[in-house]
């Protein structure tokens, strides 16, 4: 049986896993193993340029990379390969449900590694000071790197995942990946021409399995500044911390520390410490970003004031049981509700007929309400899934803060042009009593059967 090995070798021994903090390329096996319910144990204490140089270590990898992957059979270096060897512990479709599907997912992986990892290292660590910093190459670079998310949009303009309908490693290895570039040098304006590429990356980071290890992604609102030009690391130093021994990321200064590497710096001039913070707090995930000028305020707060407290109705919506719904929180609703301030909105999917799989429609919800985050302040929607069978219709309601959809959603959510949009008559009782239905989530709305519902509060 397929792994029957390595599940035997499983049962007797723990796995333990050898990695700095933060290493994207360790989290490809911790995600993983999620996937599968596989336990993995993350060695303590472990610091990168100190327990990677002992004798000990360089047993299990001469390189002194990480990660690396104690098993009961011996050890696993190289990040694709131990999180292949997770998966093949417990029977699953991870790797591929056919022979086809199986070279897909190694075709993935491969793209993912030599055409993403590869070009955002090259953009990533020059500007961290890892290498040196040129602008020329990076212009190249740059150049690479928008041609292969251009070939991954195009490919995912069709297709939820990568290789079939569930996520496979493939996705994970590349969901890592990008995810370096997501938390330094991609910008909204950047990721704006690979629509589709943005839709995948935020609904599989939001996955459970994936948020546990990846965390909360924030993408910047301005790229990574590149290192000072009177600074510079040594080759020898860039040369030793190649792909898999370097975290997600790590302020110019640490190298020092962790590789015994010096760095090279004038001596007339003082070290800068102007991006060490946001470089910090990078390396350690952090979501918080560095300090900036305060922001004008957003044109719905300079609305005439109302009398309806958004975040009231959101605690009634999440504190009322089941069974009070209805004579409670639906009550409560139209007695808060203010027509001058507010404004409700009846959504329907256009496209239905290609609702024929009940997960991908499910996620493409998801996406949607995924992508409408930056209006939360301001907004609470139900949407539904509905039907016995295939093609699912999608429809739903909004509460939006002022009288019309607000412009900042219709400039920056493509997925609203998905949809036709009708402004709720709340003087028509059967507009009113189809709100409450999306509100309550019955068995039945409107005749069909509530398959799915999805809360955005």
């Amino acid at each position: 049986m397929r792994g029957s090995r390595a599940a035997m070798a499983f049962s007797e021994g723990r796995l333990l896993l050898h990695t700095g903090p933060g290493n994207k390329n360790s989290l490809k096996s911790l995600i993983a193993a999620e996937f599968v319910g596989v336990k993995i144990e993350v060695a303590q204490n472990f610091q990168m340029g100190v327990s990677n140089k002992t004798r000990e270590f360089l047993k299990l990898n001469p390189l002194g990379k990480v990660p690396v992957l104690e098993t009961p059979d011996g050890a696993i270096f190289e990040s694709n390969a131990i999180a292949r060897y997770v998966l093949k512990l417990k029977n699953n479709n991870l790797l591929g449900s056919s022979l086809i599907d199986q070279a897909h997912v190694d075709q993935w992986i491969d793209f993912a590694t030599t055409e993403i990892d590869s070009g955002l290292s090259r953009w990533v660590y020059p500007r961290l000071g890892y290498e040196v910093y040129s602008p020329e190459v990076e212009e190249f670079t740059i150049s690479a790197i928008r041609r292969s998310l251009g070939a991954l949009n195009t490919h995912l303009t069709s297709h939820t995942y990568l290789v079939g309908h569930s996520v496979t490693l493939s996705d994970i290895v590349l969901i890592c990946n990008l995810s370096l570039g997501y938390r330094t040098v991609f910008t909204e304006a950047f990721t704006a021409d690979y629509p589709h590429v943005g839709r995948y990356f935020w609904t599989l980071v939001h996955h459970p399995q994936f948020k546990k290890h990846l965390g909360t992604v924030v993408i910047g609102e301005r790229t990574l500044p590149p290192p000072p030009k009177t600074s510079a690391v040594q080759d020898k130093s860039a040369q030793s911390n190649k792909e898999s021994n370097k975290p997600i990321v790590e302020p110019p200064t640490k190298p020092n520390k962790e590789s015994n590497k010096p760095i090279v710096e004038p001596p007339t001039k003082p070290k800068q410490e102007v991006s060490k913070p946001k470089e910090e707090s990078l390396a350690a995930g952090d979501e918080d970003e560095a300090p900036s000028k305060p922001k004008a305020k957003h044109p719905l707060d300079l609305l005439p004031p109302s009398s309806m407290v958004l975040d009231n109705w959101k605690r009634l919506y999440s504190n009322t049981k089941a069974k009070d719904f209805r004579k409670v929180a639906i009550k409560g609703f139209w007695e808060m509700y203010d027509p001058e301030g507010y404004s409700l909105w009846f959504c329907d999917y256009k496209y239905d007929d290609e609702n024929t799989v009940p997960f991908v429609t499910m996620n493409k919800v998801s996406g949607f309400l995924q992508r409408m985050d930056f209006i939360r302040k301001f907004a609470f929607a139900k949407i539904c899934i509905l039907g016995k069978a295939a093609p699912y219709k999608i429809k739903g309601v909004w509460l939006f803060r002022g009288p019309e959809i607000p412009q900042q959603v219709k400039d920056e959510c493509y997925d609203i042009e998905l949809y036709d949009w009708i402004k709720v008559n709340i003087s028509d009782e059967v507009q009113k009593e189809r709100v409450n239905a999306y509100f309550e989530e019955p068995d039945e709305i409107g005749g069909e059967k509530l398959l799915e519902a999805k809360c955005f509060k």
